[in-house]
């Protein structure tokens, strides 16, 4: 038989690297665009670009890493609970189990039944995936988010600033927006390729919100120029 395929077990390394690409090209574009609407010249262009760079990269796989670790220590003292309970109230956690599984739609003497066995091959793994949700393709993991959110906001950021490096100074505000909207345009198809979702939905919601955001940043640039100048 064929193997169905899921796409759930992709869903920690790919959140974390769609968030990082994402962020990597509208940050790092915004930042381009505001710098470049208060000025002519290349060099506080391209300054901005990788400073925005560097500094997104390093707060993301950080705050990425922070974040996941939490729900990790959450999930840990969860479990260590749930260690504790079996060792102090075995029956008390057999019947927790099998209302559970009742709870589903298994009948009472097939719930206790499906509750011993599961309970005598391995009690807390049982308790851990059915009872607390905790399985090995939903486990947080703090360093796989942190590297695969850093590593996609560096490749999402260098491309508006090769763009800046590379391309006209006076007309760079229209290159960035309409680069990065065929940037994030590409994202969104390829995560929701990954994602086995909805291609229109995701490129639609991603390229509006990202065109939201760099028209703040690009007004904002621009009274900027005004004030200094």
């Amino acid at each position: 038989m064929e193997k169905e395929q899921h796409y759930l077990i992709r869903s920690g390394w790919l959140r974390a690297s769609i968030l990082g690409a994402n962020d990597g090209i509208l940050s790092t574009a915004s930042i381009i665009i505001g710098v470049a609407a208060a000025s002519s010249t290349r060099e506080p262009i391209v300054l901005a670009g990788v400073a925005g760079l560097v500094a997104g990269a390093l707060s993301m796989a950080a705050g990425e890493y922070v974040s996941v670790s939490s729900q990790t220590d959450i999930e840990t003292s969860d479990i260590e609970r749930e260690k504790k309970e079996l060792k102090e109230t075995p029956e008390t956690e057999l019947v927790e189990l099998a209302t559970i599984y009742e709870d589903r739609g298994l009948t009472p003497e097939l719930s206790l039944e499906v509750a011993k066995q599961l309970t005598a091959h391995d009690a807390l793994g049982a308790h851990t995936r059915d009872e607390l949700g905790i399985n090995s393709i939903t486990r947080a993991r703090p360093l796989q988010a942190a590297l695969a959110s850093g590593a996609a906001f560096i490749f999402g950021g260098i491309l508006p600033v090769l763009a800046a490096l590379f391309l006209p100074v006076e007309p760079m505000i229209y290159w960035q927006y309409g680069l990065a909207t065929l940037f994030l345009a590409t994202l969104g198809a390829v995560a929701a390729k990954a994602g086995g979702s909805s291609i229109k939905k995701a490129v639609l919601r991603i390229t509006f919100w990202g065109t939201v955001a760099m028209g703040i940043t690009a007004y904002i640039g621009h009274l900027f120029g005004i004030v200094l100048g």
